[in-house]
């Protein structure tokens, strides 16, 4: 594994974490090798699933939602 633990993090530093991998995503995928994505997708899902795990009630959007995305939909079409 790459990195801390992710339960080992406080929620700030968590934060942190997410937020960095998110911002280097799009020019891992782009640009990185077959072993770096890789270790990126699994230190993403480290990251996220402890989020997750923290807040399994965290506030959805409703435009966020299958439902919502359709309303979207509709909207657009008036």
């Amino acid at each position: 594994m790459t990195g801390v633990d992710p339960d080992r993090l406080d929620d700030q530093q968590l934060m942190k974490e997410l937020e960095t991998i998110h911002r280097t995503r799009h020019d891992t995928l782009l640009h990185g090798s077959n072993d770096a994505l890789r270790t990126h997708n699994m230190r993403m899902a480290q990251l996220e699933g402890e989020y997750l795990r923290r807040h399994p009630r965290r506030p959805v959007a409703a435009g966020r939602t299958r439902e919502g995305a359709r309303e979207r939909g509709l909207a657009a079409e008036c």
